[in-house]
């Protein structure tokens, strides 16, 4: 029987009209370190929390470690045998509306609106599963993005579609992935009252907070780095053994670079505050969470020439505060790195940086989805009263 725990509410909501009921599904949630999608997860339900009644669902009792202290439910973990039936767990508790930060959540006999969301199309064109994912689910993840069928059969099942940025939105129209409606609730950075001051002269340390997938072209950071001497790269997240030597190797001095294999919060902003740039060269994104992180604190970053770090960085790219390169031109990253040791250059890019990331707000995705949530909740209590 899943468990559930309803703590004392943090907030206030009105009481005079009816309050969104939202099941959030966290069982993505990381127990220890964040990575993209537990980031996600955790900032957009504890901003949802202020403008609706959530519940989380969770798989593990360790994931509240890092989810907000609101009331959860313990299901099946979503990689479960019991996953397309899902709903056989959550339908007694009578939500108005369940919402989902991936695409994978089963439907099967609901009845309740399911809101599930896409993030990017990445992994059609680089189909290689994350490698710490049991050998039959990697399996299955190369089956499913042979073709966009199954994508369309899975995101057909929802009452509406969700997605973080609108190249990503283009994307699923341009390739007719779902008869769904498809809304934007955006990333967004953590509020940071006091930024770093551009006029402070940075340190020589660039930092890289991803994964270490092929198509992330952490290869390329480390080509620049080459042409760097007396930079140092932080390679924030968690990595394996086999990966982590590949990487050395490509290093010509090896001392220039920094695993942290998982990194604290605060050591992160530490880093993020006293860099030259948060850098990126990845040959695909859905959004790039790092980036707005970094531009928050006021942290110039560099990126690869794609359409959504055009996007994001906006009015910052062309006031480079969002510096965009070819990502196999290790000699054009070098360059654009070296740019930012001109003090009067870092500043610009700092205070574009930062202007640039005011323009999103976690606040803002919550109410998105819960607009988006109150009207499938009253369409779906209109079809029942009819």
């Amino acid at each position: 029987m899943p468990e559930v725990s309803t703590p004392v509410p943090r907030r206030r909501l009105c009481q005079n009209r009816h309050v969104l009921k939202l099941f959030f599904d966290c069982r993505y949630t990381r127990t220890q370190v964040h990575d993209g999608i537990s980031r996600f997860t955790a900032s957009l339900v504890e901003a949802a929390a202020e403008q609706a009644d959530v519940t989380m669902l969770i798989s593990d009792p360790e994931q509240l470690n890092l989810l907000p202290d609101l009331a959860h439910l313990q299901i099946s973990s979503p990689t479960s045998a019991r996953e397309p039936w899902v709903a056989r767990q959550i339908n007694p508790h009578r939500p108005d509306v369940v919402f989902s930060p991936m695409q994978t959540m089963g439907g099967r006999g609901r009845n309740y609106p399911l809101i599930l969301t896409l993030h990017d199309l990445i992994y059609y064109a680089h189909r290689t599963p994350p490698q710490d994912l049991p050998a039959l689910v990697r399996l299955g993840w190369r089956a499913y993005h042979l073709s966009y069928l199954p994508q369309r059969l899975v995101l057909n099942q929802a009452d509406a579609v969700a997605t973080v940025s609108e190249t990503t939105r283009g994307l699923i129209r341009e390739h007719r992935l779902t008869r769904r409606p498809v809304e934007l609730i955006s990333n967004a950075p953590p509020s940071v009252q006091r930024p770093r001051d551009p006029a402070e002269a940075p340190r020589r340390e660039l930092i890289y907070m991803g994964s270490f997938m092929g198509y992330k072209n952490v290869e390329s950071v480390i080509a620049g780095l080459n042409r760097l001497p007396g930079y140092t790269l932080h390679l924030c997240s968690p990595i394996q053994a086999p990966r982590e030597a590949q990487l050395r190797a490509l290093a010509r001095d090896p001392e220039q670079l920094v695993f942290h294999h998982g990194i604290s919060d605060a050591d992160y902003r530490a880093l993020l505050r006293g860099g030259s740039a948060l850098v990126t060269l990845s040959a695909a994104e859905g959004y790039g969470l790092p980036v707005v992180e970094a531009m928050a604190h006021g942290t110039p970053v560099v990126l690869s020439d794609l359409p959504i770090f055009h996007e994001i960085g906006g009015a910052a790219v062309a006031e480079a505060g969002a510096q965009v390169v070819p990502g196999n031109d290790p000699e054009a990253f070098a360059r654009a790195v070296r740019r930012l040791e001109e003090p009067g250059t870092f500043a610009r890019a700092s205070r574009a940086a930062r202007d640039r990331s005011l323009e999103f707000a976690w606040s803002d995705s919550a109410a998105a989805l819960v607009d988006l949530g109150e009207r499938l909740a009253s369409h779906g209590q209109a079809a029942r009263k009819s």
